[in-house]
């Protein structure tokens, strides 16, 4: 998605061999060294209770304006800059409303940081826990000093999952994808629910691993997830969108679908 505002080549993004910052690669070592299958299990069993605050949408992205994602090795934007970018990416190109506010809404989960969750736990690529580690996982190298790397059960054919189990019952590495996916999934379309679910997974829906944990649903939704990806990634630059300009219509289209406050 190369532009004027832009130039920057596809091939120059998702550069983990040589990111932007260097809190990248320090990040996804304490991440795949940390997230274990017992460690998402308690996030899980803590967080999905809601029971933090009850905000607006528009609080949490406002929250949003003062954080900058260690793991992002291309961009040091504030993220609601990131979500305008992405949202108006996919507006330019007549996208359905419903897949616009995704795009505008999907990173929101990384509203855990305000509630002193480290940003390992939050962001960053996910993948699968209780199952053998895929080396197209970025850094996967990193597996070596996790836990669950010792444990036969989790490291053996496909771990403590049926093949075809379907990736809704699988145990993601805890972060703001599963978290948002919980706080939304009531209210958009299911396509929309896999971006927001699993546009982190790039070892499944860039790379092809995983795929013995598919359903029939996962291969239906996994060309949606292709789709938003592009629009995530490569919509990135130094100009930073006008928020004030832009506010209205995307309070309108958050209106249309979601509530008007939401517990955290």
């Amino acid at each position: 998605m190369e532009t004027a505002a832009n130039p920057k080549q596809e091939d120059a993004f998702r550069n983990y061999a040589e990111p932007a910052r260097e809190s990248v690669r320090e990040f996804y070592r304490q991440n795949h060294a940390q997230q274990t299958h017992a460690f998402v299990l308690a996030k899980k069993a803590d967080f999905l209770r809601f029971n933090r605050r009850e905000m607006t949408w528009w609080d949490a992205l406002d929250y949003l304006n003062t954080l900058v994602d260690d793991s992002d090795p291309d961009t040091a934007l504030p993220q609601v800059d990131h979500l305008l970018q992405t949202a108006e990416a996919m507006r330019t190109d007549a996208q359905p409303d419903w897949m616009v506010l995704t795009g505008f809404i999907h990173d929101l989960g990384k509203v855990l940081c305000l509630f002193g969750e480290p940003q390992w736990a939050v962001v960053g690529d996910t993948f699968p826990t209780g199952c053998p580690y895929s080396s197209k996982v970025v850094y996967s190298e990193f597996f070596a000093a996790n836990p669950d790397a010792k444990r036969h059960e989790y490291q053996t054919g496909t771990g403590i999952y049926a093949a075809g189990c379907g990736l809704s019952n699988v145990d993601m590495s805890w972060g703001h994808d599963e978290y948002l996916y919980h706080l939304v999934r009531d209210h958009l379309p299911l396509p929309a629910q896999y971006m927001i679910r699993f546009h982190s997974f790039y070892a499944w829906h860039r790379e092809g691993a995983y795929d013995y944990l598919q359903d029939e649903t996962d291969r239906a939704m996994l060309p949606w997830v292709r789709k938003f990806n592009p629009y995530d990634l490569y919509s990135k630059s130094a100009a930073r969108p006008q928020l004030a300009a832009l506010k209205p219509y995307y309070e309108d289209l958050m209106a249309k679908y979601l509530p008007l406050t939401v517990r955290f």
